[in-house]
């Protein structure tokens, strides 16, 4: 039986909520110079870097998946 994909797994949503909390935090940065991270979480704090190599992992996360969605679209 062929397995068929019906969405979204939640690994992959959570990439896309990561992602966008780091594209929101640079855009902050570089428009305002204002790093949200740290703010909520302190300036370089245990839990602020963990957030950022989450949101890193993350976008690793969607470039491999991008490459596996381009290659079930030419089969």
């Amino acid at each position: 039986m062929e397995q068929v994909n019906r969405g979204i797994s939640g690994l992959t949503w959570t990439a896309i909520v990561l992602t966008a909390i780091g594209a929101i935090n640079w855009g902050l940065v570089g428009l305002f110079e204002f790093d949200l991270v740290a703010a909520v979480f302190g300036s370089l704090s245990v839990l602020s870097r963990i957030v950022y190599v989450l949101v890193a992992l993350a976008g690793l996360y969607l470039l491999y998946a991008a490459s596996q969605l381009n290659k079930r679209a030419r089969v």
